[in-house]
């Protein structure tokens, strides 16, 4: 790979780690891996497909194993590529997915947060809305 190719891709690299405008660190999103898969076991993060966790845990597998598609006895340098090409992309999945699980986590808190400071709503968002855009049953949107 030519220098200017690797430092492309590196830089590429480094936009989707930076892609959150500085609200969640990378510290931050590593530490809310263990959190979200254990959410998506127990059923609390439906937002993640089980598709998505399989390709996550293919991955690991993939990387770990000593079955490649390359493997490095035969071509070193291309066998190694294959493998760090598949821990970018398991790095990349990951980090992104976890970045939506915590903008998640701190829209249930805000959530929860609101039903308690106003029980009288009973999980209607602020005016009679769940979400941005979307109206609770039995309410009208405010015009």
């Amino acid at each position: 790979m030519r220098k200017e190719n690797r430092a492309a891709a590196g830089a590429a690299a480094w936009q989707v780690i930076q892609n959150t405008d500085g609200r969640i660190s990378v510290w931050q999103r590593v530490g809310a891996v263990p959190r979200m898969l254990g959410a998506k076991i127990r059923g609390r993060y439906p937002e993640m497909s089980g598709a998505k966790l399989f390709g996550m845990f293919a991955l690991v597998l993939y990387i770990v194993s000593p079955i490649d598609f390359i493997p490095e006895l035969f071509v070193p340098l291309l066998g190694l590529t294959d493998d760090v090409g598949a821990a970018v992309w398991l790095t990349t999945m990951v980090l992104g997915e976890s970045e939506r699980f915590i903008e998640k986590e701190r829209q249930d808190r805000a959530q929860q947060a609101f039903d308690q400071a106003d029980p009288g709503r009973s999980g209607a968002g602020p005016q009679g809305h769940d979400a941005p855009g979307r109206q609770t049953p039995g309410t009208r949107a405010q015009r």
